[in-house]
């Protein structure tokens, strides 16, 4: 099922301007559309769409050792309540936390690269409050945060 995830404003990249009322278009684990909402509601037709207040852009990258927890998956969890859906290898260093990152799609990079939205790309999203909260996570197109 294609959902549309809007927010108040829409970023591509975070040092991309904002275009309010944006939106993206998720279908499966991909990105198959970005832009105003009523283009993308027009585009597809009884989508499911999922509003949100804050801004809406690409997950991030956590870039420093995963927060201590119980358990690698807690650890992995913590990473995704703050709009990161990647971790740099050095820091998915055991057996445990490979395995974690792996069985909730989070991608293990070699290196940091830039967090953007693409069409085709990948849809990992996140959006944030003013005050920088994460609101929610998308991961491999997957809600997996969402604070109540």
């Amino acid at each position: 099922m294609l959902t549309i995830h809007t927010a108040d404003e829409l970023r591509v990249s975070w040092d991309a301007d904002p275009l309010k009322d944006g939106a993206v278009a998720v279908e499966g684990d991909r990105v198959a559309g970005t832009g105003p909402l009523d283009v993308l509601l027009e585009r597809f037709p009884g989508a499911r769409v999922r509003s949100w207040p804050g801004t809406l852009g690409p997950a991030l990258v956590h870039e420093d050792p995963l927060p201590e927890a119980p358990s690698p998956r807690e650890r992995v969890h913590a990473i995704l309540k703050s709009g990161a859906t990647a971790v740099l290898a050095e820091y998915a260093d055991t057996p445990g936390l490979r395995a974690a990152a792996s069985r909730n799609e989070v991608a293990v990079l070699r290196s940091a690269r830039k967090p953007e939205i693409t069409d085709t790309g990948r849809a990992d999203l996140a959006v944030f409050d003013a005050d920088g909260t994460c609101l929610a996570t998308v991961c491999a197109g997957r809600l997996v945060h969402r604070r109540r």
